[in-house]
């Protein structure tokens, strides 16, 4: 296949040759992150056994072998071997289960090389390479557009934000160039997700010189810290030892002073040091936190290293992301206004009404027929629910011209024509403001449009304007150039939730019963966040 699209001719694009791709691998490198080195088993183990409460343990366990209490010396010999067995399984589990991680992590990339697209891996990127992005994408190395059809992308992975952004070839870069997040520019980024439309982009940079290397070369200069719980045992293992050897040879020279017989001041002393011996904190701590390890293993959350259980106890302030975290991060239709009426959709909704229709069924054809986008996924099965069977959904009509966002004007519209031809249907979506500037609303009309998104918005909702309009080609030209030469007709809203998760009140609750504050931190519109704090019960809500 030569064409992607009819806009976008690929037999234009060469791209590397196979030669020059592989040269330049060979120089610079794979695309790929140098990866922390997985921790072998000694490694472990080793680990395991520098733990000062094992160390007190252990010396405990030689002390009575060397006193010849085997039966003493035996049993803290098998509390040593459980202790570092437990938590040596633990954590070689989930060295394995990350592992696994990582070989599932390589994305593929599509590649234009000597003329032909190819599939490839994506440690064999190169820079200079042309690379085809889609719905649907993980970007595999940092480039910069050379072509883009509404193309938005998702870069919360280098910045945070869970709304995608926008993408346009060939636009200025600011002084700050290079850098994730924004819109309108010509930059994609390695590891960001394409969530709608298509490119053709130059990668400029693979491996550790891509942003997300940048920040994996920052994190190899962190060293992993001694939890709360470590420093305190080793401070009380330090105490313990400077207060019983100070003891026993307090014993010791007092014995022998006042009886003469050191022999015997001595076995006093180990007999006091002993008894002194806290053997049964490493074996507690231990196993308490390899518990905890197993049972959150159970909900399917790994822990690396057994001693972050600790500190997960000890949380008392929990910030957490509303999208895809208290809520689906999955957009469903709450709401459509048209004619002057709002309807809302619920679970128990049997039907919509005729009045609403034409806006399910416009925003339906200005969306695309397998979507990627979660706005267009919810719209696709509004139409399977309420419009399957009725006229208002056109499998057989066929897409003639996209008309993109721009900066300019944030809509976009699709050319569609039935199979019996005649006039152009053309359906555009887009933020509402956007929509009445194509409908070409008066002062008037845009104000009532207005105070109807405000309404909807106060509720949580994401908001879309949706618009119509007809035309016929005369026999001298085409479809014009832009959306503003079609006689847009303002069709109505539709109003996009992200749902709460069902068991997240029940947390919160739990989490305030347990004493731990729960922070909701978003960059959403604040009537948004504060309708989803409501929800789910957070303390202070009006605040968020």
């Amino acid at each position: 296949m030569k064409t992607i699209h009819a806009d976008l001719d690929i037999s234009r694009l060469e791209g590397l040759s196979e030669g020059e791709a592989r040269r330049r691998l060979g120089e610079e490198g794979a695309n790929e992150l140098p990866s922390s080195k997985p921790r072998g088993v000694f490694a472990i183990a080793a680990e395991v056994v520098r733990e000062p409460m094992f160390l007190l343990l252990i010396g405990g366990a030689l002390i009575y072998f060397l006193l010849g209490d085997v039966q003493e010396g035996a049993m803290l010999a098998a509390f040593v071997v459980v202790v570092v067995g437990i938590t040596f399984y633990q954590e070689r589990k989930t060295e394995r289960a990350l592992e696994a991680l990582r070989d599932l992590s390589s994305p593929r990339a599509l590649v234009i090389r000597d003329g032909e697209q190819r599939r490839i891996a994506g440690r064999e990127v190169v820079r200079g390479d042309l690379i085809v992005l889609a719905e649907g994408d993980r970007v595999p190395a940092d480039a910069v557009l050379e072509w883009s059809m509404n193309l938005t992308v998702d870069e919360s992975l280098l910045t945070g934000e869970s709304m995608a952004v926008r993408k346009r070839a060939g636009a200025p870069e600011p002084a700050d160039a290079g850098r994730p997040g924004g819109d309108d520019l010509p930059h994609v980024y390695s590891g960001t997700l394409v969530v709608g439309g298509r490119g053709v982009a130059r990668v400029q940079g693979t491996g550790m010189r891509t942003e997300l290397g940048k920040i994996g070369r920052s994190l190899q200069t962190l060293q992993p810290e001694q939890t709360p719980l470590q420093e305190q045992t080793g401070r009380l293992v330090r105490m313990l030892a400077a207060v019983g050897l100070g003891m026993s040879l307090l014993v010791v020279v007092v014995y022998g002073l006042t009886r003469g017989d050191w022999v015997e001041g001595v076995l006093a002393g180990i007999a006091l040091a002993m008894a002194m011996l806290p053997e049964e904190f490493p074996v507690v701590l231990t196993i308490f936190l390899a518990l905890g390890a197993w049972r959150i293993s159970r909900q399917q959350v790994l822990t690396r290293r057994v001693p972050a259980i600790e500190t997960l106890g000890a949380a008392t302030v929990l910030c957490v992301d509303k999208t895809g975290t208290l809520t689906m991060n999955r957009m469903t239709v709450r709401s459509f206004h048209a004619e002057g009426e709002f309807f809302s959709i619920g679970a128990d909704t049997a039907e919509l009404p005729e009045t609403f229709h034409a806006v399910a069924e416009y925003a339906i054809l200005a969306s695309q027929r397998d979507p990627f986008d979660p706005m267009e996924k919810a719209l696709k099965q509004v139409g399977e629910r309420f419009l399957s069977g009725t006229e208002h959904l056109h499998d057989d009509w066929t897409l003639v011209r996209e008309y993109p966002l721009s900066p300019e004007l944030l809509a976009l519209s699709h050319v569609w024509q039935s199979p019996a031809g005649g006039e152009f249907e053309i359906a555009a979506k887009g933020s509402p403001e956007a929509i009445c500037d194509l409908c070409h609303l008066g002062e008037g009309a845009t104000e009532r449009v207005a105070e109807r998104v405000g309404e909807m918005a106060a509720e949580g909702l994401r908001v879309l304007g949706v618009a119509r309009a007809r035309f016929r080609a005369d026999a001298e030209g085409g479809l014009p150039r832009e959306q503003h030469d079609f006689a847009f007709e303002f069709v109505g809203l539709v109003g996009f939730e992200d749902p709460v998760r069902e068991n997240v009140p029940a947390a919160v609750e739990e989490c305030r019963q347990a004493g731990i504050r729960v922070v909701m931190i978003t960059g959403d519109y604040p009537a948004t966040a504060q309708s989803i704090a409501r929800r789910i019960g957070l303390e202070n809500a009006e605040n968020y």
